[in-house]
């Protein structure tokens, strides 16, 4: 359970070494108050790095993140993708559908890119549950994104060494 965590460890990344870089966060249109929030916390932790640009792309659904990705970084490419959404279990197996559908293909974006693509997409059965991830008993899932993207961006310009 993620609240019985240090999260003191997780969340530590006031010393890494990051340099001039581009991150885009890509968002999903669905479920918009709750995107909002993991917006404002992935930027929140991203303006500790004045270096760091930020561009924003927002699809009309979980499933087109992966496209996104994949689209931007050969196209014009950046360091390291948020992608930030929220998918709610239904009365049907959509919800299954659309979460294996966005796992898989950010896990596929990770295994062929040169970037790091963070899966910051909430997958809950209900409201409650999101907005406990949003500061709430189980962090702040926006917040967290961003410091995993920091952290991978450090590991990877620490390769280059």
């Amino acid at each position: 359970m993620a609240s019985s965590l240090d999260n003191s460890i997780l969340t530590d990344y006031s010393n890494l070494q990051i340099p001039s870089s581009q991150v885009v966060l890509v968002y999903t249109e669905w479920n918009h108050g709750i995107i909002a929030r993991l917006l404002e916390g992935a930027k929140k932790i991203l303006a500790d790095f004045p270096q760091i640009t930020i561009m924003e792309i927002q699809v009309p659904g979980a499933v087109e993140i992966p496209f996104a990705v994949a689209q931007y970084q050969s196209h014009i490419g950046a360091d390291a993708y948020i992608t930030l959404g929220c998918v709610i279990r239904g009365e049907t197996p959509h919800f299954d559908v659309v979460c294996k559908s966005v796992i898989e293909g950010i896990t596929q974006l990770n295994l062929t890119l040169n970037s790091p693509v963070i899966f910051g997409v909430l997958t809950v059965n209900n409201e409650d549950q999101a907005y406990d991830r949003l500061g709430g008993k189980h962090g702040h899932k926006g917040e967290e994104s961003a410091i995993a993207a920091l952290k991978m961006m450090a590991f990877k310009n620490s390769l280059k060494r």
